[in-house]
């Protein structure tokens, strides 16, 4: 009798030592309403895209992420899923879809990957390349259609080889010729990812319009793009502030991705981290340290329906010499200038501010990989603590922008900024 319960454990040592399963990813369509299952359970994403800061992500209600297959053990660990980014390349990042060699090559890497993690427990879906239909002003007319075989013919192998996770592509912006192009070339595509930004309420109806009947799922959302606001008449975008920006999250989700549920699988909110593109505050959702903007409450009440139990600041406005941002603000070279900011917090906590004059950024290669924050210029505000500055305007001519960041040392900040240009 003593030695039964050491037969019984070593009856279990085999099931304990069993690797976790693969998840069993299924679309449901009933009547033209889809929805996302997983392992038979309805599963609607809320994700980001990104690999930082993913103890929060999933204590603030978030599921999923949107990144490469090397973050996979590390999402799983925290229990969340990850939408896999293939490497398709496009034509801009130097693929020649004419050349039937690299694609193959190509093709055959894509297959290694998926082989490789189509059983780990956090694969969701598979993502077949990001904007392969982006074309760069002034190089071509009209991207190359065999990107698109390309993707079907790795959409029907995924197929053939794992049956239990869905293969989308990821567009940038849609039109009737895209979709058409799709619907005609890439049939075993299951569903279709789409990054869009200030036209995001657009995307339900234009869908429908083009005749796109599958579901689809929001690869990249956030605030307003730098290509789609108003500029400075020495072309600079007009960048809006950290609350109309948390503003803009909260319409868009609401609006769109909540609203839709006939077809809209759910969302990756763009960028769970800090991120320089045009300026180093548009996309990031946190600062350089992990502190949080107002974006972030959004998505925690988003995504779980209630506000967190401290919140960022909110700042209303910011004024140079009593001019906004859209005001073409023009400066003497070295003249005095003052600058204030209106800001609370929800929470009634005290308030630190900082202000900095950067160069105005020159250096925009395509999304923002590579580009360089540019520098800050010395030893032009008196006092950059103060909710109201005086400053001397920088010697040298060309555009600039004047930062201020409020902070209430509970984690979260707010920020602004507004373009102005030295002039003799």
């Amino acid at each position: 009798m003593q030695f039964l319960p050491l037969l019984l454990l070593l009856a279990a040592l085999p099931a304990l030592a069993q690797p976790p399963k693969p998840l069993t990813v299924r679309l449901e369509n009933q009547r033209g309403a889809y929805r996302l299952l997983v392992d038979g359970q309805p599963y609607f994403i809320k994700g980001a895209v990104g690999n930082d800061y993913l103890e929060k992500l999933k204590a603030y209600g978030g599921n999923s992420i949107r990144t490469s297959p090397k973050f996979l053990d590390q999402a799983n660990a925290l229990g969340l899923t990850v939408l896999v980014n293939l490497p398709v390349r496009a034509e801009r990042d130097g693929m020649n879809y004419d050349d039937a060699a690299a694609v193959q090559r190509q093709h055959d890497n894509v297959m290694r990957i998926v082989r490789e993690v189509r059983t780990h427990p956090a694969t969701l879906m598979y993502a077949l390349g990001n904007e392969l239909d982006f074309i760069q002003a002034n190089v071509k007319d009209k991207y190359n259609l065999k990107v698109w075989d390309a993707v079907q013919a790795l959409a029907k192998q995924i197929h053939a080889e794992d049956p239990n996770h869905p293969v989308m592509t990821v567009v940038g912006s849609i039109n009737q010729e895209k979709i058409s192009d799709l619907l005609a070339r890439c049939s075993d595509l299951d569903l279709l990812g789409i990054n869009e930004y200030g036209d995001l309420d657009k995307i339900p109806g234009w869908l429908r319009e083009f005749g796109w009947q599958k579901p689809y799922a929001v690869t990249e959302w956030g605030p307003t793009g730098f290509w789609q606001v108003k500029k400075t008449p020495w072309k600079a975008p007009i960048e809006e502030t950290s609350s109309q920006k948390a503003e803009k999250y909260r319409q868009r989700y609401e609006g769109t991705i909540a609203a839709d549920r006939d077809r809209c699988l759910g969302s990756y909110v763009f960028l769970w981290r800090q991120h320089q593109e045009r300026t180093h505050t548009w996309f990031g959702m946190f600062d350089e340290t992990g502190l949080e903007t107002e974006a972030v409450d959004v998505m925690h009440r988003a995504w779980t329906g209630q506000w967190p139990a401290n919140r960022a600041p909110r700042l209303d406005s910011v004024r140079l010499g009593g001019k906004t941002a859209f005001d073409g603000i023009t400066l003497a070279p070295g003249a005095p200038q003052t600058a204030e900011v209106w800001c609370a917090d929800p929470d009634g906590d005290a308030l630190r501010y900082r202000w900095e004059v950067l160069r105005e950024g020159t250096d925009f290669p395509y999304g923002g990989n590579g580009e360089k924050r540019p520098p800050a210029v010395p030893g032009t505000i008196a006092e950059p603590t103060a909710r109201r500055i005086s400053f001397n305007a920088p010697v040298d001519e060309g555009p600039y922008r004047l930062f201020v960041y409020a902070y209430d040392d509970r984690g979260h900040f707010a920020t602004a900024n507004v373009p102005f240009f030295v002039k003799k």
